[in-house]
């Protein structure tokens, strides 16, 4: 601070050329300037300015030194009007860690209102699956993420915005044709084949209904659970799960393991996986027919609407899941982030 005020001084001084004249703008004596300039000569080692009758003049050293302090208070000054509008106009910048997905399916919906009504808040969003979003949230490298609900880091809070529910789809001629796709061509029972893949009629039942017609009683009949007419036993959807490629998210994430969880749990055991790193591609992948895929319902209801996939029904359903808002308890809030947060009323 004390080398501030020599600088400040010395400023003064360079700019008006007359050391009283100095003093006046800063509110101080002759003396006390005189004094300022020469510990300020005597801790550089050189002389500042020339002195005559007349005033000052700058010495080469001394042009060479206010050069730089020039520019230094230039960007204080700078800075300091960057904090008025900051503070006037609402200025700041918020880092959002979210998966791809839930920033194509929910951020997308909360920051386009958002940037409307605070353009002048700038948003940076770091792609990541939920397990890294939250390593860059303890490191302090994120303020807040969009996050699948899961163990949390301590003092983390989080904040749910909506629930998820994961299922399993396939397009309409994938589960048609299964028999085709089963391994070494093997035939399935006659029974399966005239009751449908699976029991129930389901996979007869979808060739009845055309993509624009009838879909809600489709839908319906995807909701319930389905079982042998014959037996009472569950679905033959244990059955094509384990016999058709699975088509999953890589492992160490959260969705990846709340599936393999359920597979687990209902001694469902895949011959079949294939991994992809984006929800989204899982979604595309069951529309072209190249397997069953592990989605969440939320993000593909177009495609389940339009009929380009289908919902497999499960006896049991994969426990539902929440989505929401991550941010630390002991971090500083910043001002553009306390307004992202009052705004999306988490």
């Amino acid at each position: 601070m004390e080398h501030l005020n020599l600088y400040s001084i010395f400023h003064t001084v360079a700019k008006t050329g007359n050391i009283s004249k100095a003093a006046a703008q800063l509110f101080i004596s002759q003396p006390a300037v005189s004094k300022a300039i020469r510990k300020l000569e005597e801790e550089m080692g050189t002389t500042l300015f020339d002195r005559s009758s007349r005033g000052v003049i700058l010495t080469d050293e001394g042009r060479i030194l206010f050069d730089y302090v020039e520019r230094a208070f230039e960007n204080l000054s700078k800075g300091e009007e960057h904090i008025r509008k900051y503070t006037a106009l609402g200025l700041g910048h918020i880092r959002i860690g979210v998966s791809t997905s839930l920033c194509k399916h929910i951020l997308l919906d909360y920051l386009k209102n958002f940037i409307k009504e605070y353009p002048h808040i700038k948003v940076s969003i770091d792609c990541h699956s939920t397990i890294n979003t939250l390593k860059l949230l303890k490191n302090d490298e994120i303020d807040i993420g969009l996050i699948c609900d899961t163990t949390l880091p301590k003092d983390t809070i989080y904040k749910p915005v909506m629930e998820i529910h994961d299922i399993f789809v396939a397009s309409a001629d994938y589960m048609d044709h299964f028999h085709m796709r089963e391994k070494d061509s093997e035939e399935l029972p006659e029974e399966s084949l005239s009751s449908g893949i699976l029991a129930g009629n389901f996979a007869s039942l979808i060739r009845t209904f055309p993509k624009s017609s009838n879909l809600q009683e489709l839908r319906n009949l995807q909701q319930s659970p389905v079982r042998n007419p014959d037996t009472g036993d569950t679905s033959r959807t244990k059955e094509l799960l384990e016999k058709s490629t699975l088509m999953v998210l890589e492992e160490s994430n959260v969705t990846r393991d709340h599936v393999d969880k359920y597979l687990a749990d209902q001694n469902i055991h895949c011959e079949q996986i294939l991994e992809v790193n984006n929800m989204d591609l899982l979604i595309d992948f069951a529309s072209i027919g190249m397997g069953i895929a592990s989605v969440v319902r939320e993000f593909a209801q177009e495609q389940l609407e339009s009929g380009q996939i289908i919902e497999l029904p499960l006896s049991v359903p994969i426990e539902k899941r929440t989505v929401g808002f991550a941010y630390s308890q002991k971090s500083t809030k910043s001002t553009a982030l306390q307004k992202f947060i009052d705004y999306c009323k988490i």
